[in-house]
C-alpha cells in the first residue's frame, strides 16, 4: 500500500487540539476527510474551524467510512475505545488505524489488528494549540513513527504529508519516548510559568515577552549541545560576561 499513490478517505475520532489539525494537514496534502467525531460544542466548533464542512459523525460511522482512521484521544481512553470497536465488529480488514499517544506503540491497537486493520502509532512532537498555527509548526517538527517493518514506509509517508520529519521509534522504546516528551512539556511549562509569576510579582509588564528571547535562545543552546548536563548551575555574575 502506498499513501502517496492516491487519496485516502480519512476519518478522525476525537476533536480535541490534535485530531482536527492532523486532519487539516492531511487534507492539505490531498486526502479526503470523510468525517470527524465531536461531542462537546467546543469540539464541534474546533472541527468546523479546522475542517469546514466535514461531517460530524458517530465514532462507529467514522471508522466504517474511513480508509485511514486517526484515533486522537487521551491515553487513558485509547485501549477501551479500540476494544469496544472490535467487539462491535466495526474494524475493517485493510484499513489503516493510527493513534497519537506518545507513550504507546502499536500493541494497544491489537484488537483492531486482529480484525485485519493495519496499526500505526504516530506522534508529532509538538505542543498543539488546536488552531491553524499548528500547521506551520508541524513543518518544523519531528514525528515519532512506530509500526511493523513492512508498514513503516506508510507511517513515514504520513508523517511527511503532515509536514513533519519522521523518526522511527521501536515498540519497546515507546514508553521511554513518551516519558521524554512528557518531561520536556511539563518541566518547560512549569519553569516558564514560575519565572513569569516572579516577574509579574515585581511589576514587570508583559513578562512573557520579556522572557521570550531568553527562553528560546536557552532552549536552542541546550538542544545544540548534547554535552550539557541536565541541570547545569548558573554561572556567577562575574563569569557571565
Amino acid at each position: 500500500m502506498s499513501v502517496q499513490a492516491g487519496r485516502l478517505g480519512v476519518g478522525i475520532v476525537g476533536a480535541g487540539k490534535v485530531g482536527p489539525v492532523l486532519g487539516a494537514a492531511l487534507a492539505g496534502a490531498g486526502h479526503a476527510i470523510v468525517g470527524i467525531s465531536a461531542v462537546s460544542q467546543e469540539s464541534r466548533d474546533r472541527a468546523e474551524a479546522m475542517l469546514p464542512g466535514a461531517p460530524i459523525l458517530s465514532v462507529p460511522d467514522v471508522v466504517e467510512r474511513s480508509e485511514l482512521v486517526i484515533l486522537a484521544v487521551p491515553a487513558g481512553e485509547l485501549a477501551a475505545l479500540v476494544e469496544g470497536l472490535a467487539k462491535a465488529g466495526v474494524w475493517q480488514a485493510g484499513q489503516l488505524v493510527l493513534h497519537t499517544v506518545a507513550g504507546l506503540g502499536v500493541s494497544v491497537l491489537a484488537p483492531a489488528a486482529a480484525a485485519g486493520a493495519i496499526p500505526l502509532a504516530l506522534h508529532p512532537a509538538l505542543a498543539f494549540t488546536g488552531t491553524s498555527v499548528d500547521l506551520a509548526r508541524l513543518r518544523e517538527s519531528f514525528c515519532a513513527v512506530t509500526a511493523a517493518a513492512p508498514v513503516q514506509p506508510i507511517g513515514q509517508a504520513l508523517a511527511v504529508e503532515l509536514g513533519a520529519e519522521p523518526v522511527l521509534i521501536a515498540e519497546a522504546d515507546r514508553a521511554a519516548y513518551g516519558e521524554a516528551i512528557d518531561t520536556a512539556t511539563r518541566f518547560s511549562a512549569a519553569i516558564i510559568g514560575q519565572a513569569i509569576t516572579l516577574l509579574d510579582g515585581i511589576g514587570v509588564e508583559s513578562p512573557g515577552a520579556v522572557l521570550a528571547s531568553l527562553v528560546r535562545s536557552t532552549v536552542d543552546n541546550a538542544l545544540s549541545d548534547a554535552t550539557l548536563p541536565v541541570f547545569e548551575p548558573l554561572p556567577d555574575e562575574d563569569d557571565s560576561a
